[in-house]
């Protein structure tokens, strides 16, 4: 991969993400001069970013250098979400089937300090007010399982798609998942218990229940974060 290839990757998802939270609203204009100097980077692998933008229906072409935020943006978003939900699922079935032991000792081990966390934060959580330490550091924690279990798929190509199909970048995910806890103190718990189920399908090597597992988990997280935007 070039260079100029790897900076069009990250344009693709920085403008992707941008439409996606409403940053970039329907009917807004971008130039590849404006949106090169605002990524700080050449136009020229802006100019490949808007082209895949194009085809994935986010824009529309008004002029030989200027593009618009397309009105179907929800519809395109939506479809975007169901590619990133079952990337995850494809991630849970392979990782069924290649994780090692030692990952999957990994995965148990993390899901026993985000327990403890979980503890910390009933006991010295108040409403409205959760404890920000332990919040972040259990957020740190469920992103170090995250990607634990897409090291355990061992399909470096399939985690590379996945990355380039978020429709939330990782800033954003944490961003949104904060403003959803200030409001909520029990949100996601109910799709936290899936985290062991997920671990014991791995272990058994029963890649049907990991997908499905994984599709369930990640469409209701996915829905969940839209609605907090």
């Amino acid at each position: 991969m070039t260079a100029t290839q790897t900076l069009s990757d990250q344009a693709y998802r920085q403008l992707r993400s941008a439409i996606a939270t409403g940053e970039l609203a329907p009917g807004d204009k971008v130039t590849e001069r404006g949106m090169a100097e605002r990524l700080t980077i050449s136009p020229t692998p802006v100019r490949e970013a808007l082209r895949r933008l194009e085809l994935d229906g986010l824009i529309e072409r008004i002029g030989p250098r200027t593009v618009r935020v397309a009105a179907i943006r929800d519809a395109a978003i939506d479809d975007l979400a169901e590619v990133e939900v079952g990337l995850r699922g494809l991630v849970a079935r392979f990782a069924a089937r290649h994780a090692t032991a030692a990952q999957l000792d990994a995965l148990d081990a993390i899901l026993d300090r985000a327990d403890d966390l979980l503890i910390l934060l009933k006991e010295r959580g108040h409403p409205g007010q959760p404890s920000e330490r332990h919040l972040t550091a259990l957020l740190d924690t469920m992103q170090e399982f995250n990607d634990t279990v897409d090291a355990c798929a061992h399909n470096p190509v399939l985690i590379r798609m996945l990355e380039q199909s978020r429709v939330f970048s990782r800033p954003q995910r944490r961003e949104l998942l904060l403003r959803r806890v200030a409001e909520d103190q029990t949100f996601g718990l109910e799709r936290y218990t899936s985290h062991r189920a997920l671990v014991r399908a791995l272990r058994a090597g029963d890649s049907a229940a990991a997908e499905r597992i994984a599709l369930e988990d990640s469409q209701g997280g996915l829905a969940a974060l839209r609605e907090a935007r």
